[in-house]
């Protein structure tokens, strides 16, 4: 279906293959001021790493690891705010496309009560079980009735959209696992007492996290596609200019907004028109092997780091409007696609990216970079 408001792929359009329960009629409160994503200054790492996962949900996620107070699930939710509006079934838990084949053999017809509504980005509290999460069975009903009574959970209302977990290292590792396994596979399975129920939930999912208070296990931090790392600035000017734009915001969101409006219209057009580019963008065969002997030389395990850093290079070149993948694309995705994936020993730190840089630049025939501007860099981000 070619709709100017589908901003995800229409992969994010796979049909339930199980009787579920009619939903209940669901409230939608207003919608509050959101601080824009253009505004947000600095952190271009994170800018470009989520934007890359919304052109292409493939790329498997973002992983976000900083300093308290640098902006990280502000940056997030002004990404969710940004993303224009998707037609879906109206009294569907899934927001499933109108245009679902599925959909239609559900309900006997075709003609279905369609609703415009902005990607749904969820929030995970980290108290959260995994019935809250996954979803719940009405095991009483479906013995008295025969019905298979389901009550979706989380992951059901991400469906099409973004699942957001702040401070992922601090979550049950039994959760994360299932978080990641939906978003790898795109779906969603529920058993409880013989009864299964199986619906799609393929989504965009962001973590992030304070490195001070511990990390993800590295089986669980290669699950994600990419790793940004951010820090708190440090130039005096610039941190003045971030507290006096969030103080105009907050002095008034609506005039703010407003200010931005040209350049949120813009960049959202950007999305939607990279995402169309997306399937005609080519990769060289020689630049392909030359990305997986980066990573045979960094001792990548598996094969992840090889197929994510050419997903992201491909979704760069169609951000960037071309069809074709640079060298400079790839040189502004690898570090992101690979710094995470070298750690092997849980008690070192996540490496810096210099190395990751080292070997690019050595197998792609470039001069070495210099190690201490690499360290002290600002990391390349979004145009």
């Amino acid at each position: 279906m070619e709709d100017s408001l589908k901003i995800l792929p229409s992969s994010f359009e796979t049909p339930v293959n199980s009787t579920v329960a009619t939903p209940s009629a669901t409230f939608a409160p207003a919608r509050r001021a959101v601080f824009p994503f253009t505004a947000v200054i600095g952190q271009d790492d994170m800018k470009l790493a989520l934007l890359l996962n919304v052109i292409d949900p493939k790329i498997g996620g973002v992983m976000i690891m900083g300093d308290r107070g640098t902006g990280k699930s502000t940056t997030i939710r002004a990404l969710a705010d940004l993303l224009p509006e998707i037609e879906v079934v109206a009294d569907d838990p899934f927001s499933r496309s109108p245009q679902d084949r599925d959909v239609w053999a559900e309900r006997g017809t075709d003609d279905l009560p369609v609703a415009l509504k902005k990607v749904p980005m969820v929030d995970l509290p980290l108290g959260a079980t995994e019935d809250r999460v996954c979803g719940t069975i009405d095991i009483e009903k479906a013995l008295s009735e025969g019905v298979k009574a389901f009550e979706p959970g989380l992951l059901a209302k991400a469906n099409r959209g973004i699942l957001y977990v702040d401070e992922v290292n601090l979550l049950d590792d039994h959760l994360v696992d299932v978080l990641l396994d939906s978003a790898a596979s795109g779906w969603n399975t529920v058993e409880r007492e013989g009864i299964s129920i199986r619906h799609p939930a393929q989504f965009v999912l962001v973590g992030s996290g304070n490195p001070e208070e511990g990390e993800l296990r590295p089986q669980l931090l290669d699950r994600f596609g990419m790793h940004a790392e951010i820090r708190t600035v440090r130039d005096p000017e610039l941190r003045v200019q971030i507290v006096e734009q969030r103080s105009e915001f907050d002095a008034d969101p609506a005039a703010y907004l407003a200010k931005h409006q040209a350049e949120q219209e813009a960049l959202q057009a950007k999305l939607v028109e990279a995402q169309k580019r997306l399937p005609s963008v080519t990769l060289d065969y020689d630049d392909r092997v030359r990305i997986s002997e980066v990573c045979s030389e960094l001792d990548v395990d598996g094969l992840r780091g090889d197929i994510v850093t050419n997903r992201a290079a491909k979704a760069i070149a169609a951000y960037e409007g071309r069809t074709e993948v640079t060298l400079d694309d790839i040189k502004r995705v690898i570090v992101l696609c690979l710094r995470h994936r070298l750690r092997k020993d849980p008690l070192e730190s996540i490496d810096s990216g210099y190395k990751v840089e080292k070997v690019f630049c050595k197998v792609f025939g470039l001069a070495d970079p210099d190690e201490a501007a690499v360290n002290g860099r600002q990391p390349v981000g979004a145009r």
